[in-house]
């Protein structure tokens, strides 16, 4: 199960890159992602994954659905929209998520048997090796993060404010 979620990481990877349709590349990144959630499920590490879902997968889902609302392109992309959204786009991505979903049913129904003989990493020890010798280097990240939401903020506010 470790080598398939692998081999689709780094196929959906690999599509994310030389993609250059901005959609398809990220249905990709979004295959990818869930990819080494699954990664993480086998090794064993079922917060890290839950994390990769929830923080990942869905924030750069969210933060796409913005920047198209941003945009704004209207009726001009509606055709363009719609060729993109033809089930051929939808294959290949479809494809790999349903074998990532079957290799994480089968990582969540053997993890009480713990076949690999892996320890499960639980959520407090992610808590105290993160606020514990990685303290700076979480703190270092939300200043980073708190930074690129405030120029988001600027680069995004309409300058005809009355």
């Amino acid at each position: 199960m470790f080598y398939v979620a692998a081999v689709v990481a780094i196929l959906a990877t690999v599509r994310v890159i030389t993609n250059t349709n901005p959609v398809h590349a990220l249905l990709s990144l979004i295959v990818s992602l869930l990819a080494v959630a699954v990664v993480f499920f086998s090794l064993g590490a079922p917060f890290a994954g839950i994390l990769e879902v929830i923080v990942y997968a869905g924030a750069i889902m969210v933060l796409f659905v913005f920047v198209v609302m941003m945009l704004n392109l209207g009726d001009a992309t509606v055709a363009q929209e719609r060729a993109w959204l033809r089930p051929k786009v939808w294959i290949l991505p479809a494809l790999l998520a349903l074998t990532l979903f079957a290799v994480l049913l089968y990582t969540l129904n053997s993890m009480g048997t713990n076949p690999a003989g892996h320890t499960v990493v639980d959520a407090r020890e992610v808590g105290v090796s993160l606020f514990g010798p990685y303290l700076l280097v979480v703190e270092l990240a939300s200043f980073l993060l708190l930074a690129a939401l405030v120029a988001a903020y600027h680069l995004g506010r309409s300058e005809d404010v009355s």
